[in-house]
């Protein structure tokens, strides 16, 4: 496939741009297109329905989204699926056998604590790797890792070393230009209960800071976070945003704050935190497989233990504590530990991936 123009397909769930799945999808498609046609098959049902979804909803998929004829007709040269135990990402790698074309799937982390699950979905994960997983994993051309630190879930699944590469999420190079600091603090992203913003909420009410809370609001934890800084007397402390698209405008929120805290339950890889650390943020994160990944613990950023609001609200002092040299420090730290992320550089790994595949698909 080397110096080809290709036709590639790109297959995910349907997603409104918030979530890392979709942000990758949309700049590795758009930086793709300069040298391809590339093509999105997204779907538009509510996972678990039949039903057709609203726009602005995000991370949905479905098991009943079959769009086999469609991708048979286009007739693409390489399908890349996006997402581990996805029925689409199954369905993917059987249309690439029928049109004998290489497919890459890129797992994107799914392979959280099994103390996040319900025993329904720890079940049905545990019949899907064992039935599944273990059967196809190796089917696929090749299998993209976002991060490194589930790569050692996937060789545990049978995955063989050589299938699998580490291509992580990439965020877009302007993030990047001359940073600008700012002040206050800032959370930036879905506003979910795998976020856990009600541990920084209560380490908000132990410090005198204020924080300013910017994403697309799931109800009805959006109604109790509301209630939580209302019995904590924080109304006029905590605010809310609107969700920022536009990539100039959001760079400008983030530039406005001082502070970034990531306090999530579970993170893959972190897409907000990588983007304050471009933008020479304090960041905090709790310790997540992605927070700590990505962070070296007060030195390009800080980690507190899941939950612990005390331990966050101590950081967030320790810093305001800083002397400003110390804090430049780590900001210029923050920043260079995340140019490895810039758009410029991931998708030049992507192209050699795909010009290093064979022209046929393995069996």
């Amino acid at each position: 496939m080397k110096n080809k123009k290709l036709r590639i397909l790109e297959v995910t769930a349907f997603s409104s741009g918030i979530c890392g799945l979709w942000a990758r999808i949309f700049s590795e498609a758009k930086l793709l297109a300069k040298k391809h046609d590339v093509y999105v098959f997204s779907s538009d049902i509510k996972r678990g329905t039949g039903k057709i979804e609203k726009a602005g909803s995000f991370g949905q998929n479905t098991f009943f989204w079959n769009y086999e004829k469609e991708a048979l007709k286009l007739k693409p040269d390489l399908i890349i699926t996006h997402a581990y135990r996805q029925y689409y990402s199954t369905l993917a790698l059987k249309i690439a056998r029928k049109l004998k074309i290489p497919c890459f799937l890129v797992t994107h982390a799914p392979f959280l604590d099994k103390k996040l699950r319900n025993w329904q979905l720890n079940l049905a994960v545990f019949l899907y790797d064992n039935l599944i997983g273990k059967r196809i994993l190796n089917k696929y051309d090749k299998i993209i890792a976002i991060t490194q630190w589930e790569i050692p879930y996937l060789l545990n699944l049978g995955a063989r070393k050589e299938k699998i590469c580490y291509i992580p999420n990439g965020i877009p190079d302007e993030f990047f230009s001359k940073i600008k600091k700012g002040e206050g603090i800032l959370f930036f992203g879905r506003i979910a209960p795998v976020k856990d913003i009600e541990t920084l909420i209560r380490a908000i009410a132990l410090t005198n800071e204020k924080l300013t809370l910017i994403g697309p609001i799931e109800e009805p934890y959006g109604l109790q976070l509301i209630n939580l800084i209302r019995k904590l007397k924080l109304n006029s402390r905590v605010e809310f945003k609107p969700v920022i698209y536009d990539l100039k405008n959001k760079i400008q929120a983030i530039d406005k704050y001082d502070i970034f805290v990531l306090p999530s339950k579970r993170e893959g890889m972190p897409q907000a935190l990588i983007e304050a650390m471009a933008r020479g943020k304090l960041v905090i994160s709790s310790k997540t497989e992605g927070g700590k990944e990505i962070i070296k613990d007060r030195e390009n950023g800080f980690l507190f233990d899941i939950s612990n609001e005390k331990q966050l609200a101590e950081i967030i002092s320790n810093i305001k504590k800083m002397p400003e040299k110390e804090r430049d420090k780590i900001r210029k730290e923050a920043k260079n530990s995340v140019k490895q992320f810039a758009w410029g550089r991931i998708i030049i790994k992507i192209e050699e991936l795909i010009n290093n595949s064979d022209n046929s698909a393995k069996t």
